[in-house]
């Protein structure tokens, strides 16, 4: 009777790993606008690793690279909130700057973007699967890579750490770090994130 009772958990919690779905996996009515100026309205799905969207209109879609697009903008039912995504240059691998999709998380004096991705992880099996030994089996989830897009146009990724936090904020470190402290705010966690990155914008623009 256990051991039954084990197996459907297992065989639940499968599915409903099955069942996860992501931002990007999903469609999201939105308005799409083009480079010359053009907007589009229809059910929106983007791909951030290809950096284009697709756009659903009338039953017939069409996909545009981020080549095309000036930015997008959708209401996301499961985050609850409008998001808005530019189409911005950035160098990467190459020597040569090409436009990337970047979300926008906070508009200011400095700007703060980020760029989502689906990873997989490794996790070990435990249950019912200790009858033959335990095995590892994978899960998915969101992962976040942020960048910083100063006045000067320039988009500089942000490490995570918090030393190159400091370093981006460096006019103002004494005041960033006793603000961090005094409200325990994590470096690497989005929401505390935002509210640093507003917090030093009050301090350059005061």
């Amino acid at each position: 009777m256990k051991k039954q009772c084990l197996l459907l958990l297992i065989i639940l919690s499968s599915l409903t790993a099955s069942a996860q779905y992501f931002p990007s996996q999903l469609w999201h009515q939105g308005e799409l606008t083009l480079l010359g100026g053009e907007k589009i309205r229809g059910e929106l799905k983007y791909n951030l690793e290809a950096d284009v969207v697709q756009l659903n209109k009338a039953n017939t879609v069409q996909t545009y690279s981020a080549r095309k697009i000036l930015y997008f903008e959708f209401y996301d039912q499961e985050y609850g909130r409008y998001r808005q995504f530019y189409a911005l240059p950035y160098e990467g691998t190459s020597n040569y700057k090409v436009p990337r999709l970047f979300e926008v998380l906070l508009e200011n004096t400095l700007t703060l973007l980020c760029r989502e991705e689906i990873v997989q992880d490794n996790v070990p099996q435990f249950g019912y699967y200790n009858y033959y030994g335990n095995r590892m089996g994978t899960r998915q989830r969101l992962s976040f890579n942020y960048f910083f897009l100063n006045r000067d146009g320039e988009i500089v990724r942000y490490s995570q750490k918090k030393d190159d936090l400091y370093d981006i904020m460096d006019n103002h470190q004494r005041e960033m770090r006793k603000y961090i402290k005094q409200n325990r705010l994590k470096h690497d966690r989005q929401g505390d994130l935002v509210r640093i990155t507003a917090y030093y914008n009050t301090l350059l623009n005061s």
